[in-house]
């Protein structure tokens, strides 16, 4: 099977499994962490799979991704410009109006409770937002 086109049968929770054992590194490593941190800050959050390989958690609409490149784990907050950031978990995308992002390199660790405040922001954001819109 194509690492790359998932069959038809798998799940997205599959898919993202999957591609942690593929990267088989430090980005793996990361990516399963973090990945952890949010389903322990969000219980009930959906893992999608997007754009032909972008793990997604999604709760009343996405809250991050969790792309991989050579030199970094990049988890962008789809509505990271209107959450709180006491501890500047924010170092990438900074300039938008809208998103924000957290760039992870080899050997960096990231503050377990202040990444479970931003997803658990990232949640409220969106719950907020749906609420507006009179949307369940």
């Amino acid at each position: 099977m194509n690492p790359i086109t998932p069959s038809s049968r798998e799940t997205a929770s599959d898919n993202i499994t999957r591609r942690i054992q593929e990267l088989g590194d430090w980005r793996g490593e990361t990516l399963a962490v973090v990945r952890q941190l949010i389903h322990d800050a969000c219980p009930d959050i959906e893992e999608e799979w997007k754009w032909r390989g972008v793990p997604v958690w999604s709760h009343d609409g996405m809250v991050c991704t969790g792309e991989t490149y050579k030199l970094a784990v990049k988890l962008t907050f789809a509505r990271g410009a209107a959450i709180e950031d006491p501890s500047k978990l924010f170092n990438s995308s900074l300039e938008g109006n809208t998103r924000r992002a957290i760039d992870l390199h080899q050997g960096e660790k990231i503050d377990d409770a202040a990444f479970k405040n931003l997803i658990r922001a990232a949640v409220a954001a969106n719950a907020a937002v749906r609420a507006q819109w009179g949307k369940k």
